[in-house]
């Protein structure tokens, strides 16, 4: 009997640390979004390190027409250089600037979330 309480406690113990790992992602994504400026009201950005390899940079708006925009880049950093995918469409190589402007946003990200 006490196996099957284990099993529970633990099985909660893993979702409580899956629903702690998704929410400080989502925050640091929130904060990431906001060092390139301010955010509409209805719009949304994000930027944030998913692991070690991968930054995701997400936006949503509206533009003059009323349609909603959803673009999600993708950066996949490798030993060779960085590639990346919008919208999970295929890799390509990212030129020197991409891949300095990159660098410096993910460095201004780990400082401002450091200090959060």
């Amino acid at each position: 009997m006490l196996n099957i309480f284990q099993g529970i406690s633990q099985q909660r113990y893993q979702q409580y640390l899956s629903k702690l790992n998704r929410d400080l992602i989502h925050k640091e994504a929130k904060l990431g979004g906001q060092l390139f400026g301010d955010v509409k009201k209805n719009d949304r950005r994000e930027f944030f390190c998913l692991d070690k390899h991968t930054w995701i940079w997400h936006e949503e708006w509206t533009d003059i027409r009323g349609v909603k925009q959803v673009v999600t880049t993708r950066y996949s950093i490798r030993p060779d250089g960085i590639i990346k995918a919008h919208n999970n469409e295929n890799f390509q190589k990212v030129d020197k600037k991409e891949a300095t402007n990159l660098i410096l946003a993910a460095n201004a990200y780990l400082k401002h979330v450091k200090a959060e």
